[in-house]
């Protein structure tokens, strides 16, 4: 029955960085910096709201769009954080995760031979949806302005077919954040066209060395905001996403989410609502530590002499591999099979990210340590 799948399922492939984690999982005395999940337990004020909503019974269907009292929350988030403003009862959507909410954004807004831009190197989970939906992704190489996505680089590749400029940042894999100065160049760029912008801020609590700016400030009719509490509150498991667009988009968006899941899990809305509004400040912490860590792994790759930008936001480092004669899946295997240190290979981000490696610094001090130990014995063998 092969012959019967649909050809855009069949065309796509697991994301090169489960693919990779799932391949050496198993493999003894293994040091992992593959993926992208804070290493910090959910807060335990966090866990207990879950807790009551289950022993409350409220473990029934929510409004489509999630739960008033979580909207409201949401909506409140934002203002308090980012200075932006949306109607909690028309223009938020509690997701299943920032990936669904994703999808329904691009489903929403895509039509077949629309042509979606994106920065390369990038995190795999837009191409796959832009290919499902009968669209095209359109990479832009920007390794050489420092992976940033700027106006210029752009403008050189839209066209009368451009429906869509994706901007995620915080970038994963890159760690590299956009000034306001960019973002207000892109918006200038933009504006007033029939373009939208989907903008995945789904790292915005986890900036280090700015204030994190939202284009939805500069370009707000435009703009659809992709975020949620996976890396804010360290909640991945908890499958929360957010949704924030103007009432006239939102409103077509609800209808795809709603055939999608219905809705968002019950308990887990209750338990977001307590970290968006107990919890607003519960990243505080985290992102000082991953400061310390940023610092100390930044540090320690300089001194093995890598080329690598130091990241201002998200847990990412993104590294040039050093003069060798492999691709970067080789590379990474070759750092498996004799260093015994799993890392991301650049392909998995495109094929800009070729050259590249990628290492996650959302484990413990410990564990950053030992393995960077190992890479840095690894590389001084290469040498010989």
């Amino acid at each position: 029955m092969e012959h019967l799948i649909n050809q855009r399922v069949k065309d796509i492939e697991i994301s090169g960085i489960r693919k990779f984690f799932n391949m050496v999982a198993d493999t003894k005395d293994m040091i992992s910096l593959t993926i992208g999940q804070p290493d910090f337990p959910t807060p335990l004020h966090v866990k207990e709201a879950a807790k009551q909503a289950i022993d409350g019974n409220f473990t029934s269907y929510t409004h489509n769009a999630g739960d008033i009292r979580l909207r409201k929350a949401a909506s409140s988030f934002v203002q308090t954080k980012y200075n932006l403003t949306y109607n909690p009862e028309n223009e938020v959507i509690v997701t299943s995760g920032a990936s669904e909410a994703i999808d329904i954004a691009f489903r929403t807004i895509l039509d077949e031979g629309s042509e979606v831009i994106l920065p390369g190197p990038v995190y795999p989970g837009y191409e796959p949806i832009i290919k499902l939906c009968g669209a095209i992704p359109v990479y832009t190489d920007i390794t050489k302005n420092k992976f940033r996505f700027t106006a210029d680089l752009i403008e050189r590749q839209m066209s009368e077919k451009t429906r869509c400029i994706v901007l995620p940042y915080p970038s994963n894999p890159t760690g590299v954040s956009l000034t306001l100065e960019e973002l207000e160049q892109i918006a200038a760029l933009v504006k007033g066209k029939d373009i939208f912008i989907v903008a995945d801020e789904i790292y915005s609590e986890l900036i280090y060395d700015q204030a994190h700016h939202s284009i939805a400030s500069l370009l707000r009719e435009q703009t659809i905001i992709i975020n949620g509490l996976s890396k804010s509150h360290s909640m991945t498991g908890w499958r929360i996403g957010l949704l924030f667009a103007p009432e006239n988009l939102a409103k077509h968006i609800l209808k795809v989410h709603q055939y999608n899941v219905t809705c968002a899990a019950s308990v887990s809305q209750m338990a977001a609502f307590e970290a968006l509004t107990e919890g607003i400040d519960d990243a505080l912490p985290m992102r000082h530590e991953y400061v310390n860590r940023r610092d100390y792994v930044y540090e320690r790759l300089i001194q093995m002499n890598l080329d690598v930008v130091k990241p201002d936001g998200a847990f990412y480092f993104f590294i040039k591999i050093p003069d060798v004669s492999m691709d970067s899946f080789d590379f990474a295997l070759s750092l498996v099979e004799n260093a015994g240190v799993a890392v991301v290979p650049g392909s998995a981000f495109s094929t800009y990210g070729e050259g590249y490696f990628r290492i996650s610094f959302a484990y413990s001090m410990d564990t950053l340590r030992e393995g960077l130990d190992r890479i840095e014995n690894y590389l001084k063998h290469l040498k010989r």
